[in-house]
């Protein structure tokens, strides 16, 4: 009796249907497996969605097209002890893997594996940091790269700015182990010269450009191995040798970035050397007569129209502003060599002036003697000499790489200058990657916008709500 019952158990339907469903779950199961499975081998780029809203781990097309055309092996390790791997970092080396099946990626725990970053480097190396290593050479990507501080307002504020520069950082690391072409920044010395430091040193490093200072009282010449001469804020006359050897570095296709302020006193040498190139300087500091072109409530920190080339398109392209603060005039000469292509890059509006004694104005308005605009602040000058080109480029204020003046305009003042210098060493592709605020962002609103805006909020838009109010009133009093 009790095997009949068992039998007719296995054959009852509520048997047959709890198979069913027990069938069923192990297929769906399965294929929930299978799929996971499929999922963990596709690249980050597919499974993983930039949810951030910095867009952390999304590439810009600099780095896009360096992965692309990458065509030799590139490692890079995160040092970092297991379980304190920095999860950004982490997220955006997956990035770089999944672009490229060039890259690969490791993690090495430096107490499991001490010695490792002796390989590569003497210096002590933070947790957290990235070795890139290439067969051509190595860099050591610290953290501190990766993550930019800025206390520059600790004291006033309590508070500090971070900025993650790990697409940055990386890129540029990526370029510098891969290249064949490091260029050699020689800034000139002697003259009360401002030297590169800081953030802006940082930044040009960071394009893979070596920076040497020079002195031309010690040497014949300007040195072959010179990709571009830097001229940066001269408070004194060059020596008129000096000169007629920068001169000669020009005519053998050299490359010359000039960053100048007004002075009072005469510099003979260094008029005679941008004349040789078509251009002059304006004595004294422009102020600008257009709202749109200035500052509010600063008429001599100009906001100049950009124009076109390569220099600038990055900045036309991003509808960025440049901040050129108390900037003397550049214009061309009546007449110049035929074989000298002059462009400008930053003008004023033709209702900027000049002041030519700015120490002793007593107001920015115009005044009788005040010459007119429109002027240069920067331009950008070629020529080919004995089939080789020679480049020079002239911005007429140093204050614009003064990291508050570059903070107002989002770091577009630094780009500038590193374009100006990729394009002086013929740097296709440099890199000028901008860092991810993670903190507050800068708004600079010409002196004309904010005018306008200032009456919206403060004037018309009251004005709308209260007329809105009376009418409301009037229409329910009617009823």
């Amino acid at each position: 009796m009790k095997r009949t019952q068992k039998v007719s158990l296995f054959k009852s339907r509520r048997f047959k249907s709890g198979g069913y469903a027990v069938l069923v779950s192990l297929v769906v199961v399965a294929v929930v497996v299978a799929v996971n499975l499929f999922i963990g081998q596709l690249p980050s780029t597919i499974t993983k969605i930039d949810t951030t809203s910095q867009k952390l781990f999304t590439f810009s097309e600099q780095t896009e097209q360096l992965l692309k055309n990458l065509n030799e092996n590139v490692t890079l390790t995160l040092i970092a002890e297991s379980g304190s791997e920095d999860d950004t970092t982490m997220q955006l080396l997956d990035r770089y893997k999944a672009l490229s099946d060039k890259i690969t990626v490791n993690t090495v725990d430096p107490v499991v594996q001490p010695k490792f970053t002796a390989n590569y480097t003497s210096d002590d190396v933070a947790a957290n940091s990235v070795i890139v290593v290439s067969g051509k050479r190595s860099k050591v990507v610290a953290k501190d790269d990766i993550y930019e501080y800025d206390y520059s307002n600790y004291y006033s504020t309590g508070t500090y700015d971070v900025s993650f520069a790990g697409e940055s950082a990386l890129t540029s690391a990526i370029d510098y182990v891969i290249s064949d072409n490091l260029p050699v920044i020689y800034q000139l010395q002697g003259h009360g010269e401002t030297a590169l430091s800081g953030t802006l040193l940082s930044a040009v490093e960071k394009d893979n450009l070596t920076v040497n200072d020079l002195s031309l009282l010690a040497l014949e010449a300007v040195p072959e191995d010179c990709s571009c001469l830097l001229i940066y804020a001269p408070t004194a006359d060059l020596g008129d040798e000096e000169t007629n050897k920068i001169i000669t570095y020009m005519d053998q296709g050299g490359r010359l970035l000039l960053i100048t302020d007004y002075q009072d006193a005469a510099r003979p040498n260094l008029i005679k050397l941008v004349n040789n190139y078509g251009v002059d300087m304006v004595n004294g500091i422009v102020v600008e007569g257009d709202a749109n072109h200035y500052v509010r409530g600063y008429q001599h920190y100009l906001l100049p129209t950009v124009e076109t080339h390569d220099i600038t398109q990055p900045i036309i392209d991003g509808n960025l502003y440049v901040l050129m603060p108390v900037s003397h005039g550049i214009v061309k000469l009546d007449q110049y060599r035929s074989s000298l292509t002059i462009t400008d890059l930053l003008t004023t509006t033709a209702n900027a002036y000049n002041k030519a004694n700015p120490n002793s104005i007593t107001s920015l308005e115009r005044e009788d003697g005040d010459t007119s605009g429109p002027f240069d602040l920067g331009v950008a000058i070629s020529e080919t000499v004995n089939d080789k080109e020679t480049r020079m480029v002239w911005f007429s204020s140093t204050q614009f790489l003064n990291d508050q003046v570059n903070e107002m305009v989002g770091g577009s003042n630094q780009d500038l200058f590193l374009n100006s210098l990729g394009w002086m060493c013929e740097q296709e592709n440099n890199i000028s990657i901008r860092s991810k605020s993670l903190s507050q962002e800068y708004l600079t609103v010409p002196d004309g916008s904010a005018n306008l805006w200032s009456a919206i909020l403060a004037v018309i838009l009251p004005l709308a709500v209260l007329s809105a109010g009376i009418v409301v009133v009037v229409k329910r009093r009617k009823r």
